[in-house]
């Protein structure tokens, strides 16, 4: 394929084909891009065939042993939400799974409580109804001071799909220079699930690192995801990386199995810990370079001549990018969408309207529009920026455990002479992240050595100018 030109997708050409048939559970339904030999469908909305076999034998595929599987799979739980994220016992009927009735209440008390949380004050614009926010978890809030301006089931565990990918960004990103080469292995690109998006990376041909970080960002390749990985010492000590850093950061609702987000058995985040994510990796300006960049150039095959020849890539965030039946969304600066059979659709994105920079996560429509996430992120956003400072806030997105005790209120807790070498300990570990809490170090190192134990902090996140009418890479 020639210098320059857009690679098209076979889910775009063939939509109405595949649609018509069965969606293979655990199959990427991300982006529609160049398939691998599975014939699985696209269609997000297909219905899930043998969801008990079918993640018996992802389970399988991952590494479980076949007594243990069998067992689970006799068992039934390898189709429960807290697994399978989608899965019915009746396919005939399904019904909405309902979300447990207490979950984690890091944030803030109202954030563990199922249902809509919002704190109406007179003048403030309505939140949109559940016929028009349908989604099984969905949280809005403040990028910047973290406060929560309305949240769904903010910490329902359900499979995220490739928004996790943000969080194998955050952990990752910073390990290896933009210019670094690396020439891929075949053992790289093993382990990679049937159905997988790819961006097209090739065996034996080199990639620079920032090469790499575009094909996982633009179209959620898990073709670069393993790459990186292998450069990370492999998949097993990245996703115990990204679960660390995940426990770090606070997200407790998370548990990684794979660093592409791939079905996979026991494998949840939530709506709160994804925005945590994205929050944490838009510290970085390489992490906000990749995410807000709409389409660019990636290296292709070598031609007779011995050139690379190079083709066109597009950002699957379509409200950045835009799609036949969908707009970008004004101010849109990223993040990362995702979807699979057992996760539907999910998507993280950042905007900036005036001053103000918001954060939205949705998770898993029921209804199954097309496009149907994006609109339901963008009706959040709508609202979000009409009522931000004419709300309460209902939580807040903490700060990591090196900073944040977790509690709901805006306080901290740390003893005595420790408190300041701690504070600091942390800010130095933090690398380009540092400048986020410097208002938060100063604070705690000069009350620590007044002696208070406990102390109030209004925090904020200070983030740069996200939107600077971006143009497409060359």
């Amino acid at each position: 394929m020639g210098s320059g030109s857009i690679r098209r997708s076979a889910g775009a050409l063939f939509r109405g084909v595949l649609s018509a048939s069965r969606a293979k559970a655990g199959t990427f339904t991300d982006v529609p891009t160049t398939f691998s030999a599975s014939t699985a469908s696209t269609d997000p909305t297909a219905p899930n065939a043998s969801a008990t076999t079918g993640n018996a034998g992802r389970a399988a595929r991952h590494g479980f042993p076949l007594r243990t599987v069998a067992a689970l799979a006799s068992s039934g739980l390898l189709a429960t939400p807290l697994l399978a994220g989608t899965a019915h016992a009746d396919p005939k009927e399904p019904k909405a799974p309902k979300p447990p009735a207490k979950m984690s209440q890091i944030g803030g008390d109202r954030l563990g409580t199922p249902g809509v949380q919002v704190a109406q004050t007179p003048g403030a614009p309505k939140l949109p109804g559940p016929d028009i926010l349908t989604a099984r978890s969905w949280i809005v809030s403040d990028a910047e001071s973290g406060k929560v301006l309305a949240a769904k089931n903010a910490h329902w565990q359900l499979a995220p799909a490739s928004t996790l990918k943000m969080l194998f960004a955050d952990t990752v990103l910073p390990k290896f220079p933009k210019d670094q080469k690396h020439t891929v292995k075949p053992a790289d690109l093993a382990g990679m699930g049937a159905g997988s998006s790819l961006v097209g990376i090739r065996e034996n041909l080199s990639y620079s690192v920032h090469d790499l970080w575009l094909g996982v960002f633009l179209r959620s390749g898990n073709d670069a995801v393993h790459t990186l990985s292998a450069m990370n010492g492999g998949t097993e000590a990245t996703v115990t990386q990204m679960q660390r850093h995940a426990k770090e950061l606070n997200a407790r609702d998370t548990h990684v199995v794979t660093p592409d987000g791939y079905d996979a058995p026991g494998q949840v985040s939530s709506a709160y810990d994804l925005s945590l994510f994205a929050r944490s990796g838009l510290q970085n300006p390489d992490f906000r370079e990749y995410c807000s960049t709409a389409s660019a150039q990636f290296p292709g095959d070598k031609g007779k001549d011995g050139k690379r020849a190079s083709f066109g890539i597009q950002n699957t965030n379509r409200l950045l990018s835009g799609d036949y039946d969908i707009k970008p969304y004004p101010g849109i600066a990223g993040v990362k969408n995702g979807s699979t059979t057992n996760a539907g659709s999910t998507f993280t994105g950042v905007a900036q309207r005036g001053d103000r920079k918001l954060l939205v996560t949705v998770m898993n429509p029921e209804k199954k529009e097309h496009n149907e996430a994006y609109r339901e992120a963008a009706k959040l956003l709508d609202w979000g920026f009409a009522a931000a400072g004419k709300v309460e806030p209902v939580g807040r997105l903490v700060g990591p455990r090196s900073e944040d005790d977790g509690s709901g209120a805006e306080n901290a807790k740390d003893k005595g002479k420790n408190a300041d070498r701690s504070t600091h300990a942390a800010l130095d570990g933090a690398g380009a992240k540092s400048g986020a809490w410097t208002a938060l170090g100063l604070t705690t190192g000069a009350l620590a050595l007044l002696g208070v134990v406990a102390f109030a902090v209004h925090r904020r996140w200070p983030l740069p100018e996200l939107v600077r009418g971006r143009r497409p890479r060359k």
